[in-house]
């Protein structure tokens, strides 16, 4: 099996270090670049065609939302796993729009930031615990103020679960 190509982009030095270090205790990662903005993550992506990008939101000159769009507009195959410090719903919603396949609070764990690693390898999304929480929670505020008539009807025994469903009871099956 071969490794999974990684690149990451911080404005922080001491996040970077402590990134490369986590990620050289496993065999299965190979770091391929490392960025200081969104702009130098994206011209890196092109250079080095990673597997995953680990992304912070806030950065200069362009940050990591929009970065991500980008990414995601040239190199649809490659993921990209946002690392960040904020815990916001508004955040959460606009890093999905623009694709990326997970969302970390730097205050994770190592086995959430891999977890959120090989979830995105795999196709899969990955939130961290506190983001999972506000995302649901704010599911279920507007599902409670949208009307009954206006909500969708229960599905009918046997009816099949669309794409979306089926990934939110993963989802929630998952603890998420």
């Amino acid at each position: 099996m071969s490794k999974t190509r990684i690149l990451f982009a911080d404005d922080h030095d001491v996040v970077r270090s402590g990134l490369r270090a986590l990620l050289r205790t496993s065999p299965d990662y190979s770091i391929v670049g490392e960025a200081v903005d969104g702009e130098e993550a994206v011209r890196m992506t092109e250079k080095t065609k990673p597997d995953v990008v680990i992304m912070d939101i806030s950065m200069p000159n362009l940050d990591g939302i929009a970065a991500t769009e980008i990414i995601k507009v040239r190199f649809p195959d490659v993921k990209v796993v946002i690392l960040t410090v904020h815990e916001d719903e508004e955040y959460a919603y606009q890093v999905l729009r623009a694709g990326a396949s997970g969302y970390v609070l730097k205050n994770a764990g190592k086995r959430d930031i891999f977890k959120a690693i090989e979830s995105a390898v795999s196709g899969e999304r990955f939130f961290s615990p506190g983001i999972s929480n506000i995302i649901v929670e704010s599911f279920i505020k507007r599902a409670k103020e949208q009307p009954l008539a206006e909500q969708p009807a229960p599905p009918t025994p046997g009816q099949q679960l669309t794409k979306r469903e089926t990934e939110v009871l993963k989802l929630i099956a998952l603890g998420n």
